[in-house]
């Protein structure tokens, strides 16, 4: 029998997830795909921050007041989450949960930026220095009370990354999991070809400008495109310099290309904030690490070891 390409899509983690797997039976596929799907299931009730009993909500809610016992995944995956910080100096930080949601809501009613002295004091609590980890205890403690940690620019690729490893292991050869355009790719096409990937266009984000044939490596992509607010004729991105607690500017997207999904999520929007030379002046310095960046102008920019078509 011929093999082919069996999916499934599925909202996960509040996003939308397209779980692929290359087989020749359409039941084995299917079998292998929702192990895949069990597993983001399992990680999310780890990571959410929407359900008090997750150990993300315990860490928040005795922050400033006691360390919390955590489960070796989630201690490792914070420190790790650590690491980016300290590579990206801070423009990476898991406390960006702290910065007060109705300060940047980005919906229709938000007609204002606020000042930059209310965006200081809102940011004054994300400070990744003070997410105290004990690895003989396996604990996590945050400093300051009101501080708050949340896995939003690192839980998606790590979600992808888990997936991906447990489908290998039920004996799946060739996949994709692709959590919102943050994917992990694995094997070959049918017939031998590596995965072709779609680079988004910030300005019609259905509409690729370019694209990249990647196997056994992992995607993500951050984009103003995805949230963002008009005010004045000027576009305001989502993503938020955790320094100043405003929106950044003078890039449209950023794509990461690496061997992990946890990794190019989880530098994505660091890149983003840090602006196109530090940027790629930090990619550049990572091995197997690849970056496409385009700023405000359209322009399109590469790390030195990108292939793009």
């Amino acid at each position: 029998m011929e093999a082919k390409i069996f999916k499934k899509v599925t909202k996960l983690m509040g996003n939308r997830f397209e779980i692929s797997a290359v087989g020749t039976e359409e039941a084995w596929a299917n079998h292998i795909i929702d192990q895949g799907i069990f597993e983001i299931q399992r990680i999310e009730k780890l990571l959410t921050t929407f359900n008090e009993g997750s150990q993300t909500q315990e860490i928040n809610r005795l922050a400033g007041i006691r360390a919390s016992s955590v489960d070796q995944e989630v201690f490792d995956l914070i420190s790790r989450a650590i690491r980016i910080s300290e590579l990206t100096q801070g423009a990476f930080d898991l406390s960006y949960g702290s910065v007060d949601k109705s300060l940047w809501n980005f919906d229709t009613h938000m007609k204002s930026l606020p000042t930059p002295e209310t965006a200081k004091a809102m940011v004054r609590l994300i400070n990744y220095k003070n997410i105290i980890l004990d690895a003989e205890k396996r604990t996590v403690f945050l400093k300051e009370k009101g501080m708050r940690i949340g896995f939003g620019g690192i839980g998606k690729g790590y979600a992808a990354e888990m997936a991906k490893a447990v489908m290998i292991r039920s004996g799946a050869l060739s996949g994709v999991v692709n959590a919102s355009g943050d994917l992990a790719t694995w094997g070959k096409q049918p017939g031998g070809g590596d995965w072709t990937i779609g680079i988004a266009d910030p300005e019609s984000k259905e509409q690729p400008f370019s694209y990249i044939k990647i196997s056994d490596l992992a995607v993500a992509t951050s984009g103003n495109y995805e949230k963002f607010v008009v005010i004045g004729g000027q576009k305001y991105s989502h993503t938020i310099n955790p320094k100043t607690g405003l929106p950044v500017t003078g890039i449209k997207s950023v794509t990461i290309i690496s061997p992990s999904a946890e990794l190019s999520d989880a530098l994505a929007t660091p890149v983003t904030v840090l602006g196109v030379k530090v940027g790629l002046d930090l990619i550049n310095q990572m091995k197997q690490v690849a970056c496409i960046i385009i700023d405000d102008h359209n322009k399109i920019l590469t790390s030195k070891n990108i292939q793009m078509s």
